[in-house]
């Protein structure tokens, strides 16, 4: 999905469309290690040219094969994502008056006279993984994992032991040491 710019300036002020699968399971492997597999990437869009840049509409969908954040076994998520960028060159950006500097952090510089959507797909598939993965064993059990000498508490449960400890008084066996940590303000 690479497009030199003197080919896209052919389709100025129109658009080429694609529809592509791509093979990007050894790149997405070495930027993400905890990756097990991806199945193929279904891409398709658009790049509409015109003389202010190069905006690029894509829908990808694919499947990355994680492991489980509890088990460790795969685990297969489905990922579909829209993926919106607009390219433009260094004239193309200088040439721009009526936009904020905000707004020019959003737009991609083109340092080659190419675009590389490649890339871009890439980026937001890593950007989409997400942080909690579970099977759906692990989904649907109503008890967390615990072996001998631990356990798994939920968010609640670690709130509830905590304002348990606060609470708790103070051993009575030890009341006669408080005593001693008294201040001389407090005297």
């Amino acid at each position: 999905m690479k497009w030199a710019l003197a080919e896209l300036n052919k389709f100025k002020n129109g658009q080429i469309t694609f529809k592509e699968t791509l093979d990007l399971e050894s790149s997405l492997k070495l930027r993400e290690p905890s990756i097990l597999g991806v199945k193929d990437v279904f891409v398709e869009g658009f790049v509409q040219v015109d003389s202010t840049g190069y905006l690029a509409h894509i829908v990808v969908n694919t499947t990355i094969i994680l492991p489980s954040s509890r088990s460790l076994e795969p685990v297969d998520i489905p990922l579909s994502l829209v993926v919106d960028e607009e390219y433009m060159t260094e004239a193309q950006l200088n040439a721009l008056s009526d936009v904020s500097e905000e707004e020019k952090q959003l737009i991609m510089p083109l340092e080659k006279d190419l675009i590389d959507l490649t890339e871009a797909v890439e980026d937001y598939i890593l950007l989409n993984l997400p942080l909690q993965v579970l099977t759906e064993a692990e989904l649907s059990a109503t008890e967390l994992p615990k072996g001998d000498f631990w356990q798994v508490l939920t968010e609640d449960e670690v709130a509830h032991a905590d304002n348990q400890d606060s609470e708790e008084k103070i051993d009575p066996r030890l009341a006669k040491l408080s005593e001693l940590l008294v201040t001389d303000d407090e005297e």
